[in-house]
């Protein structure tokens, strides 16, 4: 008997893959309220969103 199911061209592919590099928290805010208008305590983690790519505080 011949399959006549149907299947997806994107069915032999994975969805997604991630690349997460290992993360090194070496300062800290000293400010906590600074730290409360940022979302985090870490100002590494501190990558506000622009619409187009990430711009990294130094």
């Amino acid at each position: 008997m011949q399959d006549y199911l149907y299947r997806e061209p994107s069915d032999n592919f994975c969805l997604a893959m991630a690349y997460v590099p290992w993360q090194h928290f070496d300062k800290l805010y000293d400010d906590l309220e600074k730290a409360y208008r940022y979302g985090t305590v870490f100002p590494e983690l501190n990558k506000p969103f622009t619409g187009r790519r990430c711009v990294c505080n130094g």
